[in-house]
């Protein structure tokens, strides 16, 4: 219930529209009583030929045939039962009243008539309420896929850590579909069924409330039924929808990495991956839909018992008792076997409601996510870097391992280019990531002119810095929006001369379309260097006080890393950097170097400073070129 009622808060919104769609459902169901109530005057046209004959032309005195004592109230009949009798005759006589004509064939003209105008006004209200729900239904669908890819993108990096890119997708897609039928089961199915329900078993018990009892003995073995199956499908479709969503992350997972699958020759591995996660799934879905679709048949089953219990005792008061007209009944027969309908579709509306609840609980369950890294109330907005950063203390420990960083004290002074070195898995990526808060420290802190990181407005402080990684993230967009990305309305001048320095103009104006070609998703129509000049291009154009480098030319040729290099170079005039350098050669020039290892600051100097002491730097500096001659700058040097 919790999860229903949540969910019918984004259709709160929509509440007009939800008004006058259950307003045309009602009157949908008033049309349908309407039109069973036709079985009454056609019933008296077939058996009585002159039952809606004018009987006096002379006098002008109304006839209708029938059996008055089937039509009398009992004498000695309770107050409430007597009144439905008499309610029942007069009903009778009104709706014939209606009908009575010259001849039989008038009257039976009218009858027809009166069911064209009942059905054409029926079926333009079940028009105009499938039309409004569709709108209500494809507005909250939209409203929380919305609030899905809010929450998702502004929810901290430790969030995805463990998570698969295929089952958050599944949760955007696939179970939001989910949670639509929920709605338009709910919403829709549920109340017009419901509706209709009760008015074919209010006729029923108008005409004849000794039947109606009967039909009543049949609805709780139903709602039990209902009841069960439901509980088991909610189960069963919280099952089926992680094997989904696994399925999904095996072929996200496959086609972003086709390129190594075909490399390595485990084309057939990841088919038979796939094939054992969807063979699975089928035989989750089938089971599910075994349970579902037994809900129908039992339903219906159990209302034929009750109908054949009904045809055997009206039968008997028809044919034997005569405590009841033929056409009534036939009216009694034709309610209470409709209601069978409405029932048999309440029970898939059911069905339905636990997929889509299923479904639900697993998208509030994202919703309800705190992000970890937030702006704090009343933070500092900071639209300019004056004097340092500081390192005070820091430490860091992901929530799944042992510390990361511990002890790191480190001052980077404006105009500072600092560079990190250390062996892999030292830590240098996180004591970066730390600066624009994709992480808070756990240990320590780190400020800004002296204020601390988690003082400032998150927005504003990551706007301080251009970040360029090793893997350049670049979008399915033209050349010019992704130069601009962040930047709505740059100016073409600036995007330009971004490219220029960044030496992407040459290659971007070779393209067919030049600046409005579309690159592919994450730029697959480009080459590594070019991918990473654009991501150059696009911190140039940004124009940010703090540059950080996470290994930006580490994967590139000789050729691309000396463009890219030179577009770096263009870039750092003027600002504060942090750079994680692989190539040592690309970092001599640097201001500081600061040498990480096992999560520490074991060396700090510039590089000759480092050489000269022939610490860790000096080693990895001989492993990566130990193979090539030592040189000598012009101030005595070393160089590769």
């Amino acid at each position: 219930m919790r999860l229903f009622l949540r969910l019918l808060g984004y259709v709160r919104p929509y509440w007009r529209r939800l008004l006058a769609a259950l307003a045309c459902m009602a009157v949908f169901a008033l049309l349908n009583a309407v039109s069973l109530g036709m079985v009454l005057p056609f019933a008296n046209i077939l058996f009585e030929r002159g039952a809606l004959v004018d009987g006096s032309a002379e006098t002008g005195e109304l006839v209708i045939h029938g059996d008055a004592a089937a039509e009398a109230p009992a004498a000695d009949a309770p107050g409430t039962i007597g009144a439905v009798d008499s309610f029942r005759a007069e009903l009778r006589q009104k709706i014939l009243g209606a009908f009575v004509s010259r001849t039989p064939a008038e009257a039976l003209a009218k009858i027809c008539l009166a069911l064209l105008a009942v059905f054409l006004v029926k079926n333009a209200f079940a028009y105009f309420q499938t039309l409004l729900m569709v709108q209500i239904e494809q507005r909250v669908i939209r409203d929380i896929r919305n609030a899905l890819f809010a929450k998702l993108s502004g929810l901290s990096l430790s969030f995805f850590h463990g998570r698969r890119t295929g089952q958050l997708m599944s949760r955007v897609t696939n179970d939001v579909t989910m949670v639509r039928r929920a709605l338009v089961a709910t919403l829709a199915n549920a109340f017009r069924e419901s509706l209709l329900t009760l008015v074919f078993l209010t006729m029923a018990v108008i005409v004849s409330w000794r039947l109606a009892l009967i039909t009543f003995v049949v609805l709780p073995p139903i709602v039990l039924v209902i009841a069960r199956v439901g509980k088991r499908l909610r189960k069963r479709s919280a099952r089926i929808q992680e094997k989904m969503a696994d399925i999904a992350s095996t072929l996200e997972e496959a086609i972003s990495g086709i390129r190594v699958v075909k490399a390595f020759g485990m084309e057939d591995y990841e088919r038979r991956r796939f094939s054992e996660q969807t063979a699975e799934f089928f035989r989750r879905m089938i089971r599910l839909e075994k349970l579902a679709a037994l809900a129908g048949p039992l339903t219906e089953y159990l209302g034929v018992i009750g109908a054949v219990v009904v045809l055997w005792y009206g039968g008997r008061q028809v044919l034997i008792e005569e405590s009841i007209t033929p056409d009534l009944f036939l009216m009694f027969l034709a309610a209470a076997l409709s209601t069978l309908t409405p029932l048999r579709k309440l029970s898939r509306a059911n069905t339905d409601l636990q997929v889509g609840l299923a479904a639900a609980g697993r998208i509030f369950s994202i919703l309800d996510t705190r992000a970890e890294i937030v702006s704090p109330p009343g933070a500092h907005v900071v639209d300019a870097f004056d004097g340092r950063i500081v390192y005070e203390g820091v430490g860091f420990a992901y929530a799944t391992g042992g510390p990361v960083l511990s002890s790191i004290d480190l001052e980077i002074a404006k105009g500072d280019v600092v560079a990190i070195v250390g062996p892999s898995g030292a830590g240098k990526s996180t004591l970066l990531d730390l600066l624009p808060r994709f992480y808070d420290p756990t240990e320590g802190r780190i400020t800004i002119d002296g204020r601390g990181l988690t003082e400032l407005d998150l927005a504003s402080l990551r706007g301080l810095m251009g970040i360029v990684t090793q893997e350049t993230i670049l979008f399915n967009d033209t050349v010019r929006n992704n130069i601009a990305y962040g930047l709505e309305g740059a100016p073409e001048e600036a995007i330009v001369a971004a490219a220029r320095a960044a030496n992407a103009h040459r290659f971007i104006e070779a393209m067919p379309e030049g600046y409005d070609t579309e690159i592919g998703e994450r730029g697959l129509k480009l080459s590594g260097g070019e991918r990473q000049r654009m991501a150059i291009a696009r911190a140039i154009l940004k124009n940010p006080p703090i540059l950080v480098f996470d290994e930006a030319t580490s994967s590139l040729d000789t050729e691309s890393e000396r463009l890219v290099q030179e577009a770096i170079e263009h870039l750092l005039a003027g600002r504060t950097v942090l750079v994680i350098a692989h190539r040592l050669s690309t970092i001599r020039n640097a201001d500081r170097i600061v040498v990480l290892d096992g999560g520490r600051i074991k060396e700090t100097g510039t590089h000759q400073e480092l050489m000269d002491l022939g610490g860790l730097y000096r080693h990895l500096y001989d492993m990566q070129f130990r193979d090539e001659p030592i040189k000598r700058d012009s101030a005595g040097g070393e160089r590769p």
